[in-house]
């Protein structure tokens, strides 16, 4: 059956679901915990004191790290949540993918804390038609409590949605056009500074006014003292690759795996993720030395690169 076939009947079947439970009685894997809150923070780069010494608190933004199921079944799933879920793919929507999530801190959680959560299914959009295919936005809230104290809310939102058929010409003519033009950067108030950095060939940090901190990616706000001042200093181009992946799957019609995807760390101490290009994918080593270059892809779009340095 095609996705909305049934028109607005599909949806008010949909509608029912509303309110109904995703999970019940959900308890984290593991307690909130000292060597989870460390490894978070060494990769987010994020060095407030808050988080470490015996009163330390975890980052708020780990809320979910503490409930996720990682890599092993779904296993508590409760019935409404699967019966939508196969309503759903009975009417054509295969595919999903998640779009966005919002979260809520009401308190802190310590080390020691124990989670538990309950999710509900909030609500069940009207049929979208998107790049991707027609579907339905689902989203579900997620209460995490520590006993009875609700400690934070996560609301997340996936697309269930029946892909969009090409027919092969098509598809030929997409993936030539898509060939010469690599995914648009998301620019927005928070980021658009650095954007227009780049089209001047400038890799500009932004530095809090209050502590003199520099962070990256761009933010509102200094992550260090809280503070929402800031000016912006310019990298000098020099850095390390810190980690690294070789991209070899899913492939996209803009990139030509395999590829190193480089996190670098800046002469200047922040953290970014470019490519790394000047050597083959299978010689990019921890610790390589690199320098910045700005490489141009097409009328609109320049990024910034970093080049394996000679020896």
């Amino acid at each position: 059956m095609l996705v909305g076939d049934d028109g607005d009947d599909l949806y008010a079947r949909l509608k029912e679901y509303e309110g109904r439970p995703s999970t019940v009685a959900g308890a984290g894997r593991d307690p909130v915990n000292a060597p989870m809150i460390r490894h978070w923070c060494e990769v987010m780069g994020d060095t407030n004191p808050a988080y470490t010494g015996p009163d330390a608190i975890a980052p708020p933004t780990m809320l979910q790290a503490w409930i996720m199921a990682g890599l092993s079944p779904h296993t508590g799933r409760a019935r409404p949540y699967e019966e939508l879920l196969a309503l759903l793919e009975e009417a054509g929507c295969t595919s999903i993918v998640a779009t966005d999530c919002e979260q809520e801190y009401l308190r802190p959680l310590r080390p020691g804390d124990e989670v538990t959560y309950d999710s509900v299914i909030e609500s069940v959009s009207p049929r979208k038609t998107t790049r991707l295919g027609t579907g339905y936005f689902v989203t579900t809230r997620t209460d995490v409590r520590v006993g009875p104290a609700l400690v934070g809310t996560h609301r997340f939102r996936v697309l269930k949605y029946a892909p969009t058929a090409r027919r092969p010409a098509e598809a030929d003519r997409d993936r030539d056009r898509s060939s010469e033009r690599r995914p648009r950067p998301v620019v927005n108030r928070d980021n658009a500074g650095f954007w227009e950095g780049v089209r001047a060939h400038r890799l500009l940090l932004q530095r809090c006014a209050d502590c003199g901190e520099l962070r990256f990616p761009w933010l509102p706000g200094c992550a260090g003292c809280g503070g929402s001042g800031w000016d912006t200093v310019e990298a000098c181009g020099e850095g390390t690759v810190f980690s690294y992946v070789v991209m070899h799957h899913p492939p996209f019609p803009a990139f030509d795996p395999p590829y190193a995807i480089g996190l670098v760390q800046l002469a200047e101490g922040v953290r970014m993720v470019s490519n790394v290009i000047g050597v083959p994918y299978d010689k990019v080593r921890i610790g390589m030395p690199v320098r910045l270059e700005f490489r141009r892809y097409d009328d609109e779009l320049t990024l910034p690169v970093f080049r394996a340095v000679a020896g």
